[in-house]
């Protein structure tokens, strides 16, 4: 077994099948074929169960993701030390992050990140629950997660870093019912449209329930949160969101608006306990200090 196999392994996982493998790291499907053959020869269990004309992971392939993931970071470490020692800081942390955290506190960790090792990389993944992010962390996808949740935060076996609460606040178009820093209550929202995010979603309840009973409208739903601020600026609603993006919102023209009383999104960064890479560590470190800092909620006003 040699660490290329377990590359060529994750690949096909990855990518959903040999073909589409095989293209992403530029090798003939057959030498990925014979890679992954000689593997489960070494291993004595089938990795990929072939049906049709595509596989699917068998279970010791499932048990065998995880370690995978876990034996290439750790090379990829041992190459980052190595050239640390001669002077270079390079290193990747991968973070499964839902889209609030992916806002704030990611943007600040990220720049803060940039300033102290401007060398590492942050590759930030796509997570849209919570049960999202802990399942890329557990699974080795990810090193570090970033979830928003609205009650405590808990991740059986893996370390939490409860790193601050974000109020929600009201975000709509400049000149409107709504003035930027003047606090609103839930009744104030009645007779407005709002733009929402999808039923089912842990955003989309939170704002169901600060509505709830005001006969505001639901008036645009949408599954992705960047439409979010282009709709409110052109005039299709208002929207309630954590207060995280108060700064994008303004920076873009947008009015905001504190609601009191109203609901928090809890972050946390999660992580596996005891083994991180030294890039993961930095990044954590970093989280650490954020949460520790004096302020601790993200302020709507100005």
């Amino acid at each position: 077994m040699d660490a290329r196999q377990l590359e060529y392994f994750l690949a096909v996982v990855e990518h959903g099948g040999f073909s589409r493998a095989a293209a992403a790291l530029h090798i003939a499907q057959p030498s990925l074929s014979q890679a992954i053959a000689s593997l489960e020869t070494d291993l004595g269990l089938p990795l990929f169960h072939r049906v049709g004309r595509g596989v699917v992971l068998s279970e010791a392939g499932a048990e065998l993701l995880e370690p995978s993931r876990q034996v290439l970071r750790d090379l990829a470490a041992v190459r980052d030390t190595a050239a640390a020692l001669s002077g270079l800081a390079r290193g990747t942390v991968e973070v499964a992050t839902m889209p609030s955290p992916g806002v704030e506190p990611l943007a600040t960790l990220i720049r803060r990140c940039a300033e102290r090792h401007p060398d590492l990389t942050v590759s930030a993944r796509a997570a849209f629950t919570p049960d999202d992010v802990v399942r890329m962390v557990r699974t080795g996808a990810c090193e570090l997660g970033l979830l928003g949740s609205d009650g405590p935060v808990t991740a059986a076996g893996l370390d939490v870093l409860r790193m601050e609460e974000q109020p929600f606040v009201v975000v709509a178009a400049p000149g409107g019912a709504f003035l930027d820093g003047r606090p609103v209550a839930p009744g104030d929202l009645a007779g407005h449209r709002l733009v929402a995010s999808r039923p089912g979603s842990l955003m989309r309840r939170i704002v169901d329930d600060i509505v709830a009973g005001t006969e505001a409208t639901i008036a645009t739903v949408v599954d992705h949160r960047t439409s979010l601020l282009p709709l409110v600026l052109s005039g299709t609603g208002i929207a309630v969101l954590p207060a995280a993006w108060a700064a994008l919102a303004r920076s873009c023209g947008a009015a905001v608006a504190p609601i009191e009383p109203t609901a928090h999104l809890r972050i946390a960064l999660i992580g596996r306990k005891g083994h991180l890479t030294p890039a993961a560590r930095a990044f954590r470190q970093l989280a650490e200090e954020y949460a520790a800092r004096p302020t601790r909620r993200p302020q709507a006003p100005r």
